[in-house]
Formats: C-alpha cells, sequence, structure tokens
C-alpha cells in the first residue's frame, strides 16, 4: 500500500482496509523498525503477540498506541485515522455534530475525539520568526449586539476583555506563524511574546500602542488604519490579518462558539493548518501522526 499519496477519504480507507493496516502504519511512523519503550527509551524490547511488546527493564507491557493520543481508546483506528484526515485538510475544520456523523460515533465522543487530535496540533506553534514579520492581535468572543438581552455585557465595546479574549499572532512573510491567547494587549504582554520568538526581523504592525517599545529593539514600521492607511510600499499586516479572518469564519460558521478555557487549542488547530499549507493533504496527516505523544484524559479535558 501507498501510505504517502492518498488524496481522498475514500483513497484513506483504501489504504488502510482493517486495524492491522492501521496498526503497522503507526509502528512504522513511530519507530521505524526500532520499538522504543515509552517507560525506558534505554530498555530492551522484546516483541510479543498482539501487537505487545515487553519493556525489559520495567516489565511493563504496551503498543504501538500507548502514552499517545489513542492510548486506551476502544473507537477503532480507521475511524481516528478518517476523524485526523478531514481535521487537517478541512480549512475551517469540522465539527462535532458533523464528524460524529461522518465516522458514526456519538457527538460526545467525537467532540472528546477533536480535543484529543487539538492536544497534538501545538507542534506548530512554537517557531523562530526572521525576516520581515507582520504582528496582529485579535479579540475572539462574539458581537455584544447580537447577544439576546440578557446576556449582553456593558461596557464591552472595542477592546474589553470582559467578554472576548485577546489572542496575539507573529508571522514571517512566507514562512511560519505563531499565535497564542494572552491575558492582555498591554506593551509588557506583547514585548514579551515578541522577544521570545523573533529573532532578526525587521517587524510592521498597527498603530497599537502595545508595540510602542518593539522600536527599542528591532527596526519597526507602522501602518496606520486609523488613518485608513492599510498599505505604504512594503509596509502592511495584510498577512496576518488574512490569518484572522480563517479563525473567525472557523468560529462563526463551524464551531460557533469557543470556550475560553479550549480556545489556545483551537487557535493550534488553525496555526497547524496555515503552517503545513504547502503539504498534500497525506502529508499533513502523516506529519501529525508522528507527533500523537500527546494524551488528554476526558477527566483533564473538562477539569483541567
Amino acid at each position: 500500500m501507498d501510505v504517502t499519496n492518498f488524496k481522498s477519504v475514500v483513497e484513506l480507507l483504501d489504504t488502510f482496509k482493517d486495524e492491522q493496516s492501521c496498526i503497522e502504519h503507526l509502528e512504522w511512523l513511530r519507530w521505524d523498525g526500532d520499538v522504543v519503550s515509552p517507560f525506558d527509551p534505554t530498555s530492551v524490547v522484546y516483541k510479543c503477540k498482539n501487537n505487545r511488546y515487553r519493556c525489559k527493564n520495567t516489565g511493563k507491557y504496551f503498543n504501538v498506541k500507548t502514552n499517545t493520543l489513542f492510548d486506551n481508546t476502544k473507537i477503532p483506528l480507521r475511524k481516528w485515522f478518517v476523524a485526523i484526515y478531514l481535521v487537517t485538510s478541512h480549512k475551517k475544520g469540522i465539527s462535532s455534530l458533523q464528524l460524529s456523523r461522518d465516522i458514526d460515533v456519538t457527538q460526545k465522543t467525537a467532540w472528546f475525539m477533536l480535543h484529543r487530535i487539538r492536544k497534538c496540533f501545538g507542534i506548530e506553534n512554537n517557531n523562530d520568526l526572521n525576516n520581515t514579520v507582520e504582528l496582529d492581535e485579535t479579540y475572539v468572543g462574539g458581537k455584544n449586539k447580537n447577544r439576546h438581552a440578557d446576556k449582553k455585557v456593558e461596557h464591552s465595546q472595542g477592546r474589553s476583555g470582559q467578554d472576548k479574549t485577546p489572542v496575539f499572532g507573529m508571522v514571517e512573510r512566507k514562512g511560519k506563524l505563531n499565535a497564542m491567547v494572552v491575558k492582555d494587549t498591554s506593551s509588557e504582554t506583547l514585548t514579551a511574546e515578541v522577544v521570545r520568538f523573533v529573532k532578526q526581523a525587521i517587524i510592521y504592525t498597527d498603530e497599537w500602542r502595545g508595540y510602542n517599545s518593539l522600536k527599542q529593539l528591532f527596526q519597526h514600521e507602522i501602518v496606520r488604519h486609523k488613518e485608513y492607511e492599510f498599505v505604504r510600499e512594503n509596509v502592511y499586516t495584510n498577512t496576518i490579518e488574512g490569518f484572522w479572518s480563517l479563525l473567525k469564519r472557523g468560529e462563526i460558521g463551524i464551531y460557533h462558539y469557543i470556550s475560553k478555557s479550549h480556545l489556545q487549542k483551537y487557535v493550534d488547530e488553525f496555526v497547524y493548518r496555515y503552517n503545513t499549507r504547502d503539504y498534500t493533504e497525506c502529508g499533513r496527516f502523516n506529519l501529525l501522526l508522528r507527533n500523537i505523544e500527546h494524551r488528554l484524559t476526558y477527566k483533564q479535558l473538562i477539569y483541567g
């Protein structure tokens, strides 16, 4: 089977016809013939029956799903593979209700599966940025005017954080993007995030005062939106604003509501798809499967 060139859900199901073919693919991506114990990487490993292995140093048994996204799951791997393919290939994501219909599980199960998958998306949201970098911030949480009368929040216009959550983003032109939920958009908060990820770069922002201190650290150019200036030669923030439009369309059109406690995982999801935009859908799928050592329990999801 060609596990690097399927182009649709139909071809994916043709490629992975049963549970065993899924297990073999995971073992190939995770270990490539050299099985490593999740309990002690230095230990000798013995192969047992039924796709199980034994760690010599600890005496514990394990399989390719141990300590991963799939740990202790009762859902067949074929359904997991379809779910991963759909959420990584759909530009704005997929709702738990739609996924539940597509793979024939309950909505609650689909919701938990999607959050387990999102736990792995953070691998693409920790990049060093150089050259030309655009910075911008946005607020997620809906418009007060669209709320029912008993749910309206007073004095919540503009940049109020009472009912909306700030998200800060930075993108290297023709390169990677990072985005993170922040507590506020003050100069102290934004500068700390910029210093953390931006190395050698020219910085482009709008005129928000939270960027004022950056001129002491980088070459900093400003486009003045309040004066209806959106492009001045090479100075603009259209790239990062384009990403915000994808995030907002996903929130409004697919997910409808995103709680503050889970917002970062949703942001990671959109960052992952953006940063792998030049990958094939199969390549994006396999990249995630190579980075599945992020287990999320239901208790952690609800109470964490």
